[in-house]
């Protein structure tokens, strides 16, 4: 059975000066964040944006996909720190989303550090919102290893 998530935004106004606000309808996890044309290419000022919320869906299916793939090689992770950073820019034809790029420090008992690379490389790879971006967006992961 297919898993099916929802979220929905009220706008209000133009592009430019309008505002909006995005819930997470399915979970109920965050209700009403305030999004702006602003927030995409200025600054957040206490504003999310499509691209940030990419960048969380992209760190956390990442996370999940790589701890995933750590576990089925018998080296389970004690702990993931991931980031996902989203990039939003202008090109030739208007703006579009260029690049994810990934972030993770682990602690993984019994693996070397090109272990783990070669780990989170797979998970780049693998992770099902990579997948949605590949072909699209730069994507790239660097990996470093605590002892």
């Amino acid at each position: 059975m297919p898993a099916v998530r929802r979220a929905d935004v009220t706008w209000n106004g133009d592009l430019a000066s309008g505002k909006g606000e995005v819930s997470a309808s399915t979970s109920k996890a965050f209700k009403a964040l305030p999004v702006t044309w602003g927030s995409r290419t200025e600054a957040a000022d206490g504003r999310t944006s499509p691209e940030e919320l990419v960048a969380a869906a992209h760190a956390s299916c990442f996370a999940m996909a790589f701890s995933g793939g750590l576990g089925r090689a018998g080296t389970p992770p004690q702990r993931l720190e991931v980031s996902a950073t989203v990039t939003f820019d202008r090109v030739e034809a208007g703006w579009k989303v260029v690049s994810s790029a990934l972030t993770v420090k682990g602690k993984v008992a019994g693996i070397d550090a090109a272990a783990f690379q070669k780990a989170a490389e797979a998970a780049r790879d693998g992770c099902p919102i990579s997948q949605a971006l590949k072909g699209n967006v730069q994507l790239s992961v660097q990996a470093t290893l605590e002892k």
